[in-house]
């Protein structure tokens, strides 16, 4: 699970703490939550905190809620031991014999003991109430972030939906039109796909704008506006249909950059621009 899960980090009244997520269910390091009390002694914490009867409940019956496969058997008998002098309880040994799966106790890089969010704000608790609190606010600002990272994924989608659209209208407007291929470009061989698109649709190869930019970050692709870059994604799954089709590299610039140039003039036609405002 711990190499499948997304891994990042949070800032806790100074202390880093790290949040996996995986399967739209989100695990907090409690190790990482330890340190903050006792950076020597995150372990012993962890195990202290197992051992009481309140914390043996509470995550029993969370697994009840949550987990189809929970041992009840297993989960009776730590139950009778809790609150014995004897009686030690760690994270690895709860999963193993219960099949817990609010708890995760990993080795390696970024080992410790990961609990889920639910788990993990009554560990926080237990630990500091104040720490606790503030653990909340900011993960509940991390997971704010990640929806509004989502929310602009889905609008930039519908945006390229409508423009993609657009592209199936019948007007014109001369503004950032291709020009066409001449016949010296297309007797040259391009030393790959990327720049054959790049004359198709820009008119120069990437070292031929990199040379006429030279104080410009990243490349052509990285400066030219969105309605190019859709246009460069169509010429990108039709250049792979001609190229299946056997098609040399000569015809296939000279339809590619054909295709570019009748798209990019529908797109940017004055009616397309101002619909999409």
């Amino acid at each position: 699970m711990m190499s499948k899960a997304k891994r990042v980090t949070i800032e806790v009244q100074g202390a880093a703490v790290a949040v996996l997520s995986h399967s739209q269910q989100d695990f907090i390091c409690i190790t990482d939550i330890a340190r903050y009390k006792d950076a020597e002694r995150t372990d012993y914490l962890i195990s202290n905190w197992l051992r009481n009867r309140n914390t043996i409940e509470f995550l029993g019956i969370w697994e009840q809620l949550n987990n189809p496969g929970f041992n009840p058997i297993e989960f009776d008998g730590i139950r009778k031991q809790a609150g014995l002098n004897s009686f030690i309880l760690t994270a690895k040994k709860w999963i193993d014999l219960t099949g817990a799966k609010g708890l995760i106790a990993s080795a390696g890089r970024y080992g410790g003991t990961y609990a889920h969010k639910d788990i993990a704000f009554e560990f926080g608790s237990w630990l500091s109430p104040e720490f606790k609190l503030y653990l909340i606010k900011e993960f509940q600002r991390l997971k704010d972030d990640e929806s509004e990272r989502l929310k602009l994924g889905w609008n930039l989608q519908r945006t390229l939906a409508k423009i993609n659209y657009r592209i199936h209208t019948d007007a014109i407007k001369e503004t950032l039109i291709p020009p066409s291929i001449t016949k010296a470009q297309a007797t040259l061989v391009y030393a790959n796909e990327a720049d054959l698109l790049n004359v198709a649709l820009f008119g120069q190869t990437a070292k031929q704008w990199r040379d006429a930019h030279p104080d410009a970050d990243g490349n052509i692709r990285d400066h030219a506006p969105l309605e190019q870059l859709v246009v460069l994604t169509n010429l990108e799954s039709l250049n792979s249909v001609l190229i299946r089709q056997g098609l040399p590299q000569p015809e296939r610039l000279l339809k590619l950059n054909e295709i570019a140039i009748t798209q990019m003039r529908t797109l940017l036609s004055a009616n397309n621009i101002k619909r999409l405002k």
